[in-house]
């Protein structure tokens, strides 16, 4: 005997700019953690020698960071995602008001592509009887149907990435013995940032060593500019 089973509307899977996306918001988001984390650290241990001090203020700014950034993604995406939507919308209105300038506008895309006036208008005329909406959203803006920026996979993504990057200067500074605590702090975050510059010139197919070297110097000049302001408060 045959057993029914329900049929349940599978969620499409993830384009890979959705995945790059938030691979994205990961990486700068523990960027940003590592740097904004570090800053203060920096800036509090100059001023003051006590631990449960420079702790506190690290840890609160790694989840002000954190929070900060991930409400920032979540923004922005969902702008973009807005966007997105609405122009969805415009063309499935123009299909209907406007069918034949929408058929014209898909056949010149593959004649700019180089493909012959006839075999281009076959082509276009095959492509709007089966699929019309998704076809001219995907020709004229590039969009692929029914995917959209997911703004919650940025938050999170942003969210946790930033902590995870904070984690790095504020255990190197509140952990390590106090003899060598500077040292290490400066070991952790020229480390931890030359990775971030590692993963983002992979993900954009970037120069490597020159993403590693300028996070590297970014994060110098940063421990070096709140160890400046740590001094100008102590004196």
């Amino acid at each position: 005997m045959m057993s029914i089973r329900s049929k349940k509307k599978e969620k499409p899977s993830q384009t890979m700019d959705e995945k790059l996306n938030s691979l994205r918001a990961g990486v700068l988001g523990s960027n940003d953690g590592i740097l904004t984390v570090v800053g203060v650290l920096f800036s509090v241990a100059v001023a003051t020698t006590n631990q449960f001090t420079i702790f506190i203020a690290g840890l609160s700014d790694l989840l002000a960071c954190a929070f900060s950034m991930a409400s920032g993604e979540y923004a922005s995406v969902s702008t973009q995602k807005d966007t997105e939507q609405s122009v969805v919308r415009k063309e499935k209105e123009l299909l209907k008001t406007n069918y034949k300038q929408q058929l014209q506008t898909v056949s010149d895309y593959y004649v700019d592509q180089g493909v012959t006036k006839q075999t281009a208008d076959k082509i276009a005329d095959d492509l709007m009887k089966k699929k019309p909406l998704e076809t001219i959203v995907n020709i004229k803006y590039d969009l692929q149907l029914g995917h959209y920026m997911n703004p919650w996979d940025a938050a999170f993504s942003s969210l946790f990435s930033a902590a995870a990057g904070g984690i790095f200067p504020l255990v190197a500074m509140t952990v390590t013995p106090v003899a060598y605590q500077w040292q290490a702090t400066i070991l952790a975050v020229c480390f931890s940032v030359a990775l971030t510059g590692f993963m983002s010139a992979r993900l954009g197919n970037g120069l490597v060593k020159t993403a590693m070297i300028r996070n590297v110097l970014v994060g110098i000049i940063t421990m070096i500019i709140h160890y400046s302001l740590g001094m100008l408060l102590q004196a």
